[in-house]
């Protein structure tokens, strides 16, 4: 701990008027203008706001992680000591004792190479200076165990890939308590958890609070974690506070309109249910509707390494998607909602079973017989910044498909096309000439939309096309799909884990769990009247944005099916 700019304040965390600037090639760039924080001991402060808001940068301004081109002014005192004015040494030492960090993706955040007690005791080394290796393993199994890990003893001892999801953003939590951290900067903890497992990582976020008196600032666009876990809430708006209140006030009336914006773009489970919205003629007419996809017990296997028996990811599925209707599919990671999607787009091969997708089998179908039908069936991939080529224009990567589909069309009928497909997404037609890069996340994502409709398919699979955009962005990007599906007619298969948003936009919604289709029917059904015991765990893990509603479904869950401290 140093001892430069001490002062006797009681707050764990007190920002004023602080200020950051970034120098970038196409000039400065005001991050954060004048933003006024302060945090007590154990209190969680929820920081919200749209992406390029400032919430990032004003939290990792806490632990000094600013890149160079950065320049910061103001003050940021942590247990009284002003970070802005410490030097790179002095900021190390105060790294980990008083001040962690927890990340949003635990994967890229932990060393591959290292068993978790080595990286445990990372910090111990850096901080304690003199410690054995036994007395660093015996610190790995304390924090292991103080975050709900079993058998704590010989799993330090296993590489973070033999970890989940959850385990693994457990493990990172545990690191940020092992030198007594009094603050933990949690940004964006949740986003890359399903919702059972983020259950249980709220959980033990508000166990460790109580126990330790731990303050924490959550980081995060999901106003149901804010509901859940937030006992105060600072909104963001072009790198401002605009709006400082208590979790149950900021929710039960919001004083400012951006703040009553970012609530009402808030999809809720129930509300806005697809089916219900449909006239009795549309329901009948989509029930009597020719079927697109027909998968009968459907089996996708994955061969195993070095003598072991194969990998059963699809376990005999059954399900049928009709001419203009949404299904939507959810359930946890690994349960084989893409492995499906794939297989219907034709980028996976089925094992066992039958699929047939637009009156074609799949199962042993060739590549080049599949060529002509790949042409009508459209892919949304879940990050589109990976899924386009950085080199080529946004006319180029949405003008890819009539290269290779349509070869009759010259270059100014394949850019009328372009253009008329960026208005339809709500897109300026200039932004043709610019590359992904310069596009927003919620930008890119139209233009994936745009690329996936441009051959006029007649069946579209959307991969978790909203999971990392913001709210309102998520919900600008909910209400296209929805109009252009209803304009143009096509069927969909919509992947998600977020249920508020499939059942805001899916007629029918099926439920994977562990590769098997536990249950099936239409969205009210499935949502309200929920008849497996996963479709319960998986409606009663998900936080709405109602801090009085959530409290209720905490009790009943943890009543039903225990504390988040379980194995996730």
């Amino acid at each position: 701990m140093t001892d430069i700019d001490t002062t006797g304040t009681t707050a764990r965390l007190e920002i004023r008027d602080l200020d950051i600037r970034f120098a970038t090639d196409g000039g400065e760039v005001h991050a954060v203008d004048g933003v006024s924080l302060e945090v007590a001991p154990g209190e969680i402060l929820a920081v919200v706001g749209e992406s390029g808001s400032g919430k990032s940068v004003t939290a990792r301004s806490v632990l000094g992680l600013l890149p160079e081109t950065a320049e910061a002014r103001g003050t940021v005192l942590v247990s009284g000591t002003d970070v802005v004015r410490l030097t790179a040494a002095q900021m190390r030492r105060l790294r980990g004792e008083d001040v962690s960090m927890i990340f949003q993706e635990p994967s890229s955040a932990l060393n591959p190479v290292f068993p978790i007690w080595w990286q445990i005791g990372e910090g111990l080394r850096a901080h304690r200076g003199r410690i054995s290796r036994k007395e660093i393993r015996a610190e790995a199994v304390r924090a292991l165990e103080s975050v709900g890990i079993p058998d704590a003893a010989e799993r330090i001892d296993r590489y973070p890939h033999e970890f989940s999801g959850g385990q693994k953003q457990r493990i990172m939590i545990a690191m940020a308590l092992a030198l007594g951290a009094e603050l933990i900067v949690a940004d964006e903890p949740t986003t890359a958890l399903d919702v059972t497992v983020q259950a249980e990582i709220l959980d033990l976020l508000r166990d460790v609070r109580d126990r330790f008196g731990t303050s924490i600032i959550l980081i995060t666009h999901n106003m149901g974690v804010v509901a859940d876990l937030a006992d105060s809430v600072a909104v963001m708006h072009h790198g401002r506070v605009v709006e400082r209140a208590t979790a149950t006030e900021l929710f039960a009336d919001p004083r400012e309109e951006y703040t009553q914006k970012l609530l009402a773009a808030v999809p809720h489970l129930g509300r806005d249910s697809a089916w219900s919205a449909l006239e009795p003629a549309a329901q009948q007419a989509l029930e009597e509707a020719e079927p697109l996809v027909v998968a009968r017990d459907l089996v996708v296997e994955y061969p195993g390494r070095l003598g072991r028996a194969p990998f059963r990811a699809v376990k005999g599925v059954d399900l049928t998607i009709r001419r203009g209707e949404v299904y939507g599919l959810v359930g946890e990671s690994g349960s084989g909602k893409t492995t499906i999607g794939r297989a219907i787009a034709g980028l996976e091969r089925t094992t066992g079973g039958s699929l047939a997708v637009l009156g074609h089998e799949m199962r042993g179908m060739r590549e080049r017989s599949f060529t002509p039908l790949r042409r009508r069936i459209g892919f949304v991939f879940q990050d589109p910044a990976t899924s386009f080529n950085p080199h080529l224009t946004i006319e180029q990567c949405i003008a890819e498909p009539l290269v290779v589909h349509e070869q009759q069309l010259d270059a100014a009928e394949r850019g009328r096309r372009v253009r008329e497909l960026l208005e339809a997404v709500e897109l300026p037609g200039d932004y043709a000439r610019r590359y992904p890069h310069e596009l927003s996340g919620g930008q890119r994502q139209r233009v994936s939309l745009a690329r996936a409709l441009v051959l006029g398919p007649e069946l579209l699979v959307a991969d978790e096309p909203t999971s990392a955009l913001d709210v309102s962005v998520q919900a600008t990007v909910l209400d296209l799909f929805r109009e252009l599906q209803q304009r143009l007619g096509f069927a969909a298969l919509f992947i998600s884990h977020d249920l508020a948003v499939v059942d805001s936009l899916a007629h029918r919604i099926g439920v994977l769990y562990r590769g098997e289709l536990v249950e099936e029917g239409h969205g009210p059904d499935v949502l309200q009247r929920p008849q497996h015991p996963y479709t319960r765990r998986l409606i009663a893990s998900l936080p709405v944005p109602d801090p009085a509603e959530q409290a209720r479904r905490r009790e009943a869950y943890a009543q039903e099916w225990g504390s988040g401290r379980a194995e996730s």
